[in-house]
Formats: C-alpha cells, structure tokens, sequence
C-alpha cells in the first residue's frame, strides 16, 4: 500500500516550503502539505500546539498508511501530534527539530522572535528575500519566497514551543521515527535527549546541510523521507 506523507513547515514560512521536495517525491508517495495556524492559508488564526494537533488530524487521510514529517516549528507541532494521537501514525520524522527548547537551546528563537518584533514585517521580508536569494539558485528558492512569511505569529509559535515541548513526549510515540538533521544544523545539538525519550528513533544526518535542510539539500533530503517510507511500508 502506498504511503502517504502529511509535510508541515517551518516558522514564519508556509507550506510552500516544500517546493523543492514536490516533484522528487510525488510519484513515490501520496503528499497533503499542510498550512499551519498563523501561517499561509491559515494567516487569520491563532497559533496554539491545540490547534496544530486539529490541523494536523484534519489534513491525515484514511485507510493509508501514514507519515507524519515536520521540520523545525513544524516538527514540534509534528511531535505534539504523535504525543497526542500517535495511533493514527505508521511514522513521524522530525526535521532539524532536535533541540530540547529551554536553555541554551531556546536563546535561538527568542533571538528571531525579538529580531522579527524589532524590524517589522516589511523590513524582515526585505532582509529574508536577499539572503534566501543569496544562498539558492532562482529555480530552487523562486516558489517558497513567492508563498511569503508569516512574522505575526512567530513569538506566539516559539512561546508555545518552550512551554510545552520537550523529548519525553515521544516516550509513548510506539511507530518508527526519524530525527532527520542538516550537518551544520545549531538545533540538532539535542538529539541524544530525543534518542534517550525514543530508544527506537533513528538517527540520520544530511551532509552539507543547515537548518533548513529540504532547501540546501533538496534529492538528499527526499531520499532520506523515501527511504524511511518504503521501511514504514515494509512493516507487517
């Protein structure tokens, strides 16, 4: 049976994130692409994990098998999902989300949040453009700028996250996971914590890669959700 992948985005962008990945991974697996509260078709609604874990469950098809991929924000609302409702899961990869977001691991996104509230939309819009511009090629970055950024709900989103996420909300998560993290990725620093709360959860690595891995390394990345579907699919 073919499986089928629910992709839920990053902070401040939208489900246009996945652009890159859209064409490596659409005639191997079904895809939903989610919207997240806040963010993209969702822009009018307020962020809440609560509200997540509703998005998230109305956008999982029936009678697939399913895998759950979030990267960053949207791996915590992933993880949230799993902790919740994780029987309605064959498989959840978690993207560049493996920091514990207390501490040293939450100095990050306080840092963007008071980055985002001290220049405004327009001026971060500015600033986000050029370097997205400046790091990728036209063809590979063109459609997840054109599907814009949402900054209203990024100190909201990151105030959630620090409150209530943390590695010991995959202890009951029983379906195969994966903590997929860029090389160079500052957030990967905690996935022995993750791997301690989730004894089963495999461990891989996207060489040449930061923090926003599906955009620097776009085959790589897909290969690595493909490979942990045909496992998935593969499991009596």
């Amino acid at each position: 049976m073919e499986v089928h992948l629910v992709l839920v985005h990053g902070s401040r962008l939208a489900s246009s994130q996945w652009a890159p990945q859209i064409p490596l991974l659409r005639d191997h697996v079904g895809l939903t692409l989610v919207d997240l509260p806040g963010h993209g078709s969702r822009a009018g609604e307020e962020f809440t994990l609560d509200r997540c874990v509703e998005v998230i469950d109305e956008s999982l098809p029936t009678g697939v098998p399913v895998v759950l991929v979030g990267h960053s924000l949207g791996g915590y609302a992933a993880m949230a999902y799993a902790a919740r409702r994780g029987d309605a899961l064959s498989g959840l990869v978690l993207a560049d989300a493996s920091a514990t977001p207390t501490g040293p691991g939450a100095a990050v996104y306080r840092g963007v949040a008071a980055l985002t509230d001290r220049l405004g939309p327009e001026r971060m819009t500015r600033v986000n453009d050029r370097v997205l511009r400046r790091l990728y090629p036209p063809e590979r970055i063109e459609p997840v700028i054109a599907g814009g950024y949402d900054f209203a709900p990024t100190p909201a989103a990151w105030r959630e996250v620090m409150t209530h996420c943390r590695p010991a909300m995959l202890h009951a998560v029983a379906c195969p996971v994966l903590l997929l993290n860029g090389q160079f990725d500052q957030f990967r620093v905690g996935t022995r914590a993750f791997v301690r709360a989730c004894p089963h959860a495999r461990v891989e690595i996207i060489r040449r890669a930061g923090h926003l891995s599906n955009l620097d390394q776009p085959q790589a990345f897909a290969d690595a959700v493909l490979r942990f579907a045909a496992q998935v699919a593969a499991r009596p």
